[in-house]
């Protein structure tokens, strides 16, 4: 979808190559690469919002589902890096476009918003009161996961496998779960 000469230069034909549809049908059914950009990141939310809901309630102690959380999201991007290097694409090309930056953010929002409401159940369950708002703590995994994206997208010889897995783990103990 662009992400190897970038949105601007891309054909209509890559851009619809790339997201597994033929020209006639990105021409029917999207008014712009961004609008295709959305539709195929809502689906690859929606996966991945299922993985993680499936994960936090699956009852496993809670600092190896950090770990597992981790290890997905590190698998998924690893599976995939040019969709990583299309995410961050847009995402600078949403910081200089104010509406499609509202449209980006309106999907990150209601996501992080599921996410958020899924780790507290979490700590619901745990008896636990978050030492921070769930929805931080939500924004905190979207930080380090991105993070640790663009590290790995730049030097990936420089970023263990296991490091997101790592840093969320330490954001569990941080929020006193106990091992």
């Amino acid at each position: 979808m662009g992400a190897r000469r970038g949105i601007a230069r891309a054909s209509l034909e890559e851009v619809a190559e790339t997201a597994g549809y033929t020209k006639g049908a990105v021409y029917a059914n999207f008014a712009s690469k961004e609008e295709l950009f959305l539709a195929v990141l809502d689906e690859r939310f929606g996966e991945r919002l299922e993985q993680i809901e499936r994960r936090l309630a699956s009852g496993d102690d809670p600092h190896a589902q950090a770990r597992q959380l981790g290890a997905d999201f590190t698998q998924y991007f690893e599976g995939d890096r040019e969709w990583a290097r299309l995410f961050f694409e847009f995402a600078v090309h949403a910081a200089r476009d104010e509406a499609f930056r509202a449209q980006l953010t309106a999907r990150y929002r209601a996501l992080r918003e599921r996410i958020a409401a899924a780790l507290q159940r979490r700590m619901d369950e745990l008896g636990i009161e978050p030492p921070q708002p769930v929805a931080d703590l939500a924004l905190m995994t979207f930080a380090m996961a991105n993070g640790v994206a663009l590290e790995a997208m730049l030097e990936p010889e420089e970023v263990p496998a296991d490091l997101l897995g790592r840093m969320f783990e330490l954001l569990t103990a941080g929020t006193g779960v106990p091992r």
